[in-house]
């Protein structure tokens, strides 16, 4: 089912945004090798805000890194925006992780001796950009549509916890990604903040039509997602679809 997609740049697309085939990842070599995923097979159509669950160990964040082109299926096949991940070599695969993908995760990654704007650059001068007036005009945007407009030159020490994450959440855009991952984007927050966390992607997939596909723990962002994926033992045992959340009804 499609559904529509504004993307953070305010275009409408449509269609299936992430593919992923008969996905099987082991660990360890010959007698000792484990099988993490066992042909996880996976669509988020555009637009799509969905969730990750299961118990530690189920393979979520394996799935997510997978799925997110920064490691190799054994058996399967990525697609994301329609480009396949399969069979392009390593310095391919990091640009097509640039343009189609962001990142959120547990912990912020901000480099400390860099500004809140800086930081959210990065992504844009590793393929050469990052410093026009127009690429500096949008970062500054995005801080300002996280609640930062007033800190794009603070250091991260110079923020809070909750800031800091943010500022990582529009690094993760600032590439006008087609798909966002997030893993435990909240684990080291307090519950006010991960709240806040929680209303921001909410925001981003209400008002941007950001696609996003969140690995979690936390409960009330699963039954306030519109769709939940279940992984249990390297595979996808429930798939929960909450269609009076769709749209922002949640």
């Amino acid at each position: 089912m499609a559904r529509r997609e504004s993307g953070v740049e305010g275009e409408a697309v449509r269609g299936e945004v992430l593919v992923a085939r008969g996905l099987v990842r082991r660990l360890g070599q010959g007698a000792a090798a484990r099988e993490v995923l066992r042909g996880v097979d996976l669509v988020l159509d555009s637009g799509e805000f969905a969730c990750l669950v299961g118990p530690s160990g189920s393979g979520k964040s394996t799935l997510l890194y997978l799925l997110g082109g920064l490691d190799r299926p054994d058996e399967g096949e990525v697609l994301v925006a329609g480009v396949s991940l399969r069979s392009v070599d390593d310095d391919k695969l990091a640009r097509l992780r640039n343009r189609l993908i962001g990142f959120v995760y547990q912990f912020h990654f901000l480099l400390p001796e860099f500004s809140a704007l800086d930081n959210v650059l990065m992504p844009l001068w590793a393929r050469g950009g990052g410093r026009s007036p127009q690429e500096r005009a949008w970062g500054a945007e995005l801080l300002a549509r996280v609640g930062l407009g007033g800190m794009l030159d603070k250091l991260p020490r110079q923020l809070s916890g909750g800031e800091q994450q943010r500022v990582a959440v529009a690094r993760a855009l600032v590439n006008r990604p087609r798909l966002l991952l997030a893993d435990e984007p909240t684990g080291n927050l307090d519950s006010a903040n991960a709240t806040a966390v929680y209303e921001l992607f909410r925001q981003l997939n209400r008002e941007l039509g950001q696609t996003i596909l969140v690995v979690t723990h936390d409960q009330s962002w699963a039954e306030r997602s519109d769709r939940v994926l279940r992984l249990l033992d390297g595979r996808i045992v429930a798939d929960e679809r909450r269609e009076d959340r769709v749209g922002g009804k949640s």
